[in-house]
């Protein structure tokens, strides 16, 4: 697998590298073939009128993994979302790009940095609390560009 997420620790301090996959178009069969079924971080887009991009949701999920997590969350059949999102669901073409991981400690830390740097209004998450200070730093085999 090309794609996850590697850690160097030193002196106290955390520095994630997070290799994305390549951003992909959200099809129930290509995510059935293509997703991995592990545990993962997952960032889902939709594309407004002007061919943005824009963020849906950026999440971990342990249980159930990656492949019927991305599956769920971007079908508007089986939406457990608000009728906003379903409404994008269903009128929007929708992207997924994931890391997979198998720490939860990892995924926790990871979430909390992407959504400190994308909506830092946000305060309501919280990171491991293993470390003083937490970077992270990102690739992606496309060059992805968003509109928050």
């Amino acid at each position: 697998m090309d794609c996850g997420i590697t850690v160097t620790e030193k002196a106290g301090d955390v520095y994630y590298y997070v290799k994305w996959s390549a951003l992909a178009k959200a099809d129930r069969y290509s995510i059935i073939k293509k997703v991995p079924s592990i545990a993962g971080i997952y960032e889902i887009y939709w594309m407004d009128e002007k061919n943005r991009l824009r963020m849906l949701f950026v999440e971990k999920t342990v249980y159930g993994g990656l492949r019927s997590e991305i599956r769920q969350i971007t079908d508007p059949e089986l939406c457990k979302n608000n009728e906003k999102t379903k409404k994008i669901l269903e009128e929007k073409e929708i992207w997924y790009r994931y890391a997979p991981t198998s720490s939860a400690n990892i995924m926790i830390d990871v979430i909390w940095f992407l959504m400190q740097t994308y909506f830092p209004e946000v305060t309501a998450l919280e990171h491991s609390k293993r470390y003083n200070n937490i970077y992270l730093k990102e690739s992606a085999p496309d060059k992805l560009m968003w509109v928050p």
